[in-house]
């Protein structure tokens, strides 16, 4: 048995914007549902904190 750990991609098929939170949802084994909920917390004061740490995955994360 082998515990192959999935590398962190961004998603192809579960995706809105870029497959960021569906990338971290396959790469965690949780539903994309609560990356999608902590991004849009993060927006909430302002937006710079969502949408800078949603840009920066993006462009750091390959696609899948």
């Amino acid at each position: 048995m082998t515990n192959q750990r999935q590398s962190l991609r961004r998603s192809k098929g579960n995706r809105i914007v870029a497959g960021v939170c569906g990338g971290l949802a396959e790469f965690f084994g949780i539903s994309s549902f609560w990356f999608r909920l902590a991004f849009f917390i993060a927006l909430i004061p302002g937006g710079v904190p969502g949408i800078l740490i949603y840009l920066i995955m993006m462009v750091v994360m390959p696609n899948e």
